[in-house]
């Protein structure tokens, strides 16, 4: 094998990436609006619900990620998960809009938690597939091309929300759903039918043997269960503080941005999705010049740029009382704010954390953001339904800005990094 990363494989590879991203863009766009127009369930109960999936996950993921390590089939490690999963996900996700239509709530719970179940199992199966499949030293550039995929899914689905929902107080959401059953089930199919999983893995695996010399005398060299001085263990605090409170502002606005444009700007079902696609294209556009803004002047400095620039932006949506287009601009600078923070905040973790135990506090960087994203459907849900709806940028600015400060107190890992190698690796983001 060459030394240069196989881009058609990583793509391919990549695929069911999409897939995920393709679900999860509309589970968390229309699945509240389905609770809430057609259910009658209030904010409250709602943000529960919404907040279940990053429940399960605290339980899922590590579960079937370990057992996905320890099976060995003849299609390998992790494909039969993302088969099985894949499958699952769609019988479940098919039955949710049938549900809906019949107002049939016990039917869409029921199918609702086996969507997430049926998610779970091939959730990190799936992101462990690139690594098992790519050598190490190029994972960084793979990873780029899985984070395109992924936001090819998730701007597909808002594309076919603002095509194939309907209008009026009752959309039939069907066509909606089946076009996302039909990327997941054509996206998984063809991963399957051209990546031989354990093929490859061996391949990978003999590859790495070959400069498994090399990494033996490195390691070597590392500094292995050193204890984080207390200085920079009160900066990783304060780090993981502003990681729980940019997402609690974020994933409130992602949450909640469907049903908050339909009672305040009076936009009809799919009518939302332009603003969430003009965050993610920008998002995506701004990653190479974040990271040369980040290589000049610090994370550190990017990141609370990021943080000031999202919280104006809520701010200014706070006196917006009707849509116009001009709104798109704010979500613009709303996704290059996102951005700016992502691409830097788990680097500045791994900054602080080396020496150290660099698994454990990577563990506890995703422990924080979904602790996050559990509890702020439910909180700012229950602001939505017994305050007001125009409580949801002002709570999303305030957050923000108390994640400006607890990063005020970030002393450490705070670094100018390397220009990449390539314009791909600006897309090696952890979110």
């Amino acid at each position: 094998m060459g030394k240069k990363l196989n881009y058609g494989r990583t793509f391919l590879i990549g695929l069911a990436f999409l897939s995920i991203s393709s679900f999860w863009q509309v589970y968390d766009n229309i699945i509240p609006l389905m609770l809430k127009n057609t259910f009658g369930l209030g904010e409250t109960v709602t943000g529960v619900v919404m907040a279940l999936d990053n429940v399960l996950a605290i339980f899922l993921l590590p579960i079937f990620g370990s057992i996905s390590d320890k099976v060995d089939t003849k299609l390998g490690k992790r494909t039969p998960f993302i088969i099985t999963g894949t499958v699952l996900a769609v019988i479940f996700l098919l039955l949710l809009p049938v549900a809906d239509q019949a107002k049939n709530l016990p039917l869409f719970v029921g199918a609702l938690f086996g969507v997430l179940i049926s998610m779970g199992i091939y959730r990190s199966p799936a992101v462990a597939l690139m690594p098992d499949l790519t050598p190490n030293r190029l994972r960084s550039r793979a990873n780029a091309v899985i984070n395109l995929l992924g936001a090819v899914g998730g701007v597909y689905s808002l594309i076919m929300i603002k095509l194939l929902v309907g209008t009026g107080l009752t959309p039939n959401y069907e066509p909606l759903f089946i076009s996302i059953a039909a990327v997941m089930i054509v996206a998984v199919l063809v991963l399957v039918l051209t990546i031989r999983e354990k093929k490859i893995a061996a391949q990978v695996a003999a590859e790495e043997a070959m400069d498994s010399i090399e990494e033996k005398a490195e390691k070597k060299e590392e500094k292995k269960g050193t204890v984080l001085a207390p200085e920079v263990k009160r900066s990783m605090i304060f780090m993981l503080a502003s990681i729980f409170l940019w997402f609690t502002a974020y994933n409130a606005v992602t949450t909640a941005f469907s049903r908050y444009t339909t009672v305040v700007w009076e936009l009809e079902s799919g009518g939302f999705a332009d603003c969430l696609m003009v965050a993610t294209v920008a998002a995506i556009i701004s990653y190479i010049p974040i990271g040369q803004i980040s290589s000049r002047f610090g994370r550190k400095k990017t990141i609370m740029g990021g943080v000031v620039l999202m919280a104006a932006c809520y701010f200014a949506a706070i006196f917006v009382t009707e849509y116009t287009p001009v709104i798109n601009v704010a979500f613009a600078l709303i996704g290059v704010a996102w951005a700016a923070i992502n691409v830097n905040s788990y680097p500045m973790i791994v900054a602080m954390s080396e020496g150290a135990d660099i698994g454990k506090f990577t563990g506890t960087y995703y422990t924080f953001s979904m602790a996050a994203q559990i509890m702020t459907p439910i909180l700012s849900g229950f602001l939505l339904e017994h305050v007001s709806y125009r409580t949801l940028f002002p709570y999303a600015m305030i957050f923000s800005l108390l994640a400006f400060l607890t990063m005020t107190q970030v002393k450490h890992g705070d670094v100018k990094p390397a220009k990449k190698a390539s314009l791909l690796e600006n897309f090696d983001v952890d979110d």
